[in-house]
Formats: structure tokens, C-alpha cells, sequence
């Protein structure tokens, strides 16, 4: 994305570091829908005000503070004041934390993050620098920065996920639904023609859906058809063919999706990471 009224954003991936995804940005008017990530965010706000939206309800995060999200929670971002807000986000991989929650706490079971945002302008300064680094082609301090601060936020808000639930029956009737839908992200079936296939009424999936993922059932294809653009995007495939790969109607309704869930529309994706 480019300069445009103040607002811009940059994210990118180091061929040298892997499993590291970068996002430095600064929104205005730019608001992210529900979404979730796959693996973890850990984002240092430099200006302005963010305002996050998550289960618990909204988090305020200004200059110094660490946002810190865990894979698969759902949540929102906009801007929390009228001049937005600017940030450095890291999204590292679940096998990156779980390697560093190994070698560097005590952590047992899965790690987390057991706070959304917390006040550490050291970790946040810390933050920065990897995006520095990462850009000066400095991989050794880059990739040296990243463990130092994932340890540094585990040991100072860290702790093991939750594990799942015994799944009831709305659990279970959502697992199976979302495991339709991800078979059938091009082609996905209507509420009524799901429930029936599932045994239910529409409204009990709409329900059993929203208590187990966070958003309803049509929210979430389109998060999941934006994560599955972004991975043919990654390996090279056109935004045109893309969009029509993962059941958006054309390059115009991915760019609309992808741009407000990602923060940088596809084109600009896809070249950050294959030059």
C-alpha cells in the first residue's frame, strides 16, 4: 500500500528468516474486519492510538505499548484517535514460538500470550530494531532480536493455551461445518443447504459457529478464502487467478477482502515475496 492521505504499509517476508511474516504500516482510516491469524501477533505501536476488538471486548494500545494476539483468536483493529495509528508487527509461526518457548522459559503445552496488550516500550523498541535489521539485510540481528523478544514476552505474559474444549454438540456441529467450508471454499453451500447436510437448523449452526470460531459461519469463509489467496500468492499465482482459485468473483472483490484484512492489497503481497 501505498502513501495515500497519510496512510501506508509494507509487508513483507526475509528469505532468510522463515517463518516470519513483517508488517510496518500507519492507518488513518483503514479498519481490519474479524479475522484470525494463523500463527501469533506481536506488534509494537509507535504512534497514535490502535483499538482492538476481541472476545473479552476492545483494548486501547498507544506508543510503547505490545499488542499480543495468539493464533486463531478472532479480533479486529482500527484506528483509536482521528490521526490512526503506526505499527511494527511481527507474525512469527507457531513452530517458531514453540521452538523458542523450548529452548529459552519454562514453559510446558502450548505456548500463549496470557495478556492482548501490555506496556513495554524496551520490547517495543526491540521490536522496531528487527524491522530494522530485517531490512538492512542484517539477518544474524534480525533473527538474533526475534528470539530475544518472543522469549521476553512469554516470560513476562506468557502461558500455555487452554487446550480444547470437550467438543458438545454445537462444538462439534461447528467443527464439521467449518471442515465443509474449507473443502468447498470455492463453492461453498448456503446456511439452510449447510445446516441440512449437518442435521440442524440454520440458526442453531449460525449460534454453534459463532461460540466456537467467534464470527458467523460467512465472516469466516471469507478470512479463510483471504488466508488461502495468500498463500498462492506466496508461491508466485496471479491475483486474478487466485481470486478465482479460492471463490471470489473477480481480482476486484479479492483486492476489496484482502486489502482490509491483510493492510496491503494483493498485487503489492505477492510482489514483497517474489521480487
Amino acid at each position: 500500500m501505498g502513501r495515500n492521505g497519510g496512510e501506508w504499509a509494507r509487508h513483507w517476508q526475509s528469505p532468510e528468516l522463515p517463518g516470519l511474516d513483517l508488517l510496518r504500516a500507519h492507518y488513518v482510516r483503514h479498519t481490519f474486519p474479524r479475522h484470525a491469524h494463523d500463527g501469533y501477533v506481536i506488534a509494537a505501536v509507535t504512534g497514535g492510538v490502535e483499538e482492538i476488538g476481541l472476545p473479552g471486548g476492545a483494548e486501547r494500545a498507544g506508543p510503547g505499548s505490545v499488542v499480543l494476539i495468539n493464533p486463531e483468536v478472532p479480533h479486529t483493529a482500527r484506528a483509536g484517535i482521528p490521526e490512526g495509528w503506526a505499527y511494527a508487527t511481527l507474525y512469527p509461526a507457531r513452530d517458531l514460538v514453540a521452538e523458542v518457548a523450548a529452548d529459552l522459559t519454562t514453559l510446558r503445552g502450548t505456548p500463549g500470550f496470557t495478556a492482548p496488550v501490555v506496556p513495554d516500550a524496551e520490547g517495543a523498541r526491540l521490536i522496531t530494531e528487527i524491522h530494522r535489521a530485517a531490512e538492512q539485510g542484517n539477518v544474524l540481528a534480525a533473527d538474533s532480536l526475534l528470539r530475544i523478544v518472543v522469549a521476553r514476552m512469554l516470560r513476562g505474559h506468557g502461558g500455555p493455551l487452554p487446550g480444547r474444549p470437550a467438543p458438545g454438540a454445537g462444538a462439534g456441529t461447528a467443527e464439521r461445518a467449518r471442515a465443509v467450508l474449507e473443502d468447498r471454499l470455492a463453492d461453498p453451500p448456503s446456511l439452510e443447504q449447510l445446516a441440512a447436510q449437518l442435521g440442524t437448523s440454520p440458526f442453531a449452526l449460525l449460534r454453534a459457529f459463532r461460540d466456537r470460531y467467534g464470527m458467523p459461519p460467512h465472516t469466516w469463509l471469507t478470512d479463510a478464502r483471504v488466508r488461502r489467496a495468500r498463500l498462492l500468492l506466496a508461491d508466485g499465482t496471479p491475483p486474478a487467478e487466485a481470486a478465482v482459485a479460492v471463490g471470489f468473483t473477480d481480482q476486484p472483490h479479492l483486492n476489496r477482502h484482502f486489502t482490509r484484512i491483510v493492510g496491503v492489497p494483493p498485487g503489492a503481497y505477492r510482489r514483497e515475496r517474489t521480487g
